[in-house]
């Protein structure tokens, strides 16, 4: 019994070491960030550049289960109601016409359907109309997310197909939608 509680001590000793030296990395970590050109030493001095997570949810994207759609980064979140928890984010390849920046609502869905460009599109969840455009996210059967045509005026948002099964779990007819510049 004496040799099993030796043996606990030495693996607790070990991990809170190995725990130790993780903490003593990262705030080594931090100092260098803060110690490099640019960094914050005083009145009018720059502050340290911190990394930006791009996959990161964007701030003031509302609040209560959404779908956010930053137009310019190119990318969706999945957010749920409970904690602002982001279920998913992934990239999508936007429309030639594009929403409106503001708060929109899922208005209607399709299992399976030709798309504007001829292209066979699953999962097809609409939310917002722009230019006499219906603009709504979908995934092409073949997996496919080409840019779209430029001369053509299309609303599809595309997406993975893997982004678009859990897209059409998660957005029903009300969910809300958020457009971000």
């Amino acid at each position: 019994m004496a040799r099993s509680s030796g043996l606990v001590a030495g693996l607790t000793a070990a991990a809170l070491a190995g725990v130790g030296f993780l903490a003593y990395k990262a705030e080594a970590s931090v100092s260098e960030l803060k110690a490099k050109p640019g960094a914050s030493t005083g009145p009018g001095k720059t502050a340290p550049r911190v990394p930006v997570n791009p996959l990161a949810l964007p701030l003031n994207s509302g609040t209560g289960e959404r779908v956010v759609y930053a137009l310019k980064d190119r990318r969706v979140w999945l957010v749920e109601a409970k904690g602002n928890k982001v279920r998913r984010t992934f990239a999508v390849m936007p429309s030639t016409v594009n929403p409106a920046p503001g708060t929109h609502a899922v208005t209607s869905r399709a299992g399976k359907i030709p798309g504007s460009d001829g292209v066979a599109i699953e999962h097809v969840v609409r939310f917002a109309k722009a230019d006499g455009v219906t603009v709504g996210f979908s995934a092409a059967v073949n997996g496919s997310m080409a840019a779209p045509d430029p001369k053509k005026k299309t609303g599809g948002v595309r997406m993975a197909r893997e982004d678009g099964n859990a897209m059409w779990g998660f957005a029903t007819v009300g969910t809300k939608i958020v457009v971000l510049p």
